[in-house]
């Protein structure tokens, strides 16, 4: 049996089987608003697990070098023991969420380019938007780890917005959580409807946490759907 190291709001976080890795068990949990809203959805780990590890083996296969060692069963993985840099990494393709509200454009407008933003992850201080400079005036990052993960999370962008797009699926936006692993800097944590948010190309129809978030109904359908997209073009 598993230590439990760490519980968060939709993994569990368990010793691994020697000192180098650990093992991540996904909850059937959703949250939303910094866990304010908060709701079981039984078999929504699963669906999360599948995806996110479906799209972890695509970006190794592309040359993204990621924390993933095995999958263990549908909700387990093994996973490198990383040092998470406290910055998550949010790429936007299109204007949507927190973005639309705080500039006042209409969600699904065309961006002219793909916007870059950090937060700071701190659930205390509900993870704050962060810049450059600030990151590394706390010694959150270093300038050229800065630049590492800016350039790796725009090729992960490219990659997923390839693959999406076969699956009739538009990538609106999404977070990257990075971690250093002997001397390089790795891609951690899930990608999945819980980090993306994802759109039916033809009815913009919402795929992702949103449908949590908004009361929109069909939570996990959404979810399986682009699981069954994803499938069908792998």
């Amino acid at each position: 049996m598993n230590n439990i190291l760490y519980e968060g709001k939709s993994k569990l976080v368990c010793s691994g089987v020697d000192e180098n890795s650990i093992l991540i068990r996904y909850k059937d949990t959703a949250t939303a608003f910094n866990g304010e809203k908060k709701a079981e959805l039984l078999g929504k780990g699963r669906l999360n697990a599948e995806i996110s590890n479906l799209i972890y083996a695509y970006l190794c296969d592309n040359g993204i070098k990621t924390h993933l060692i095995k999958v263990i069963d549908d909700t387990s993985v093994l996973v490198k023991k990383a040092e998470i840099i406290m910055v998550e990494v949010i790429i936007r393709n299109v204007a949507a969420g927190s973005f639309s509200k705080k500039y006042g454009v209409t969600e699904g407008a065309h961006l002219n380019n793909v916007v870059v933003e950090f937060s700071y992850k701190s659930d205390i201080l509900g993870d704050p938007m962060i810049n450059k400079s600030q990151i590394t005036s706390l010694g959150v990052a270093t300038a050229d780890e800065i630049k590492e993960m800016t350039s790796l999370a725009l090729s992960i962008n490219d990659l997923l917005c390839s693959l999406f797009m076969k699956a009739a699926i538009r990538l609106v936006d999404f977070k990257l959580e990075f971690g250093r692993s002997k001397g390089e800097i790795i891609l951690c944590d899930e990608i999945s409807p819980d980090s993306c948010r994802l759109w039916d190309v033809d009815t913009d129809k919402k795929l992702d946490k949103d449908r949590f978030r908004r009361d929109l109904g069909d939570v996990l359908d959404g979810y399986s759907d682009v699981l069954r997209r994803l499938k069908n073009v792998r």
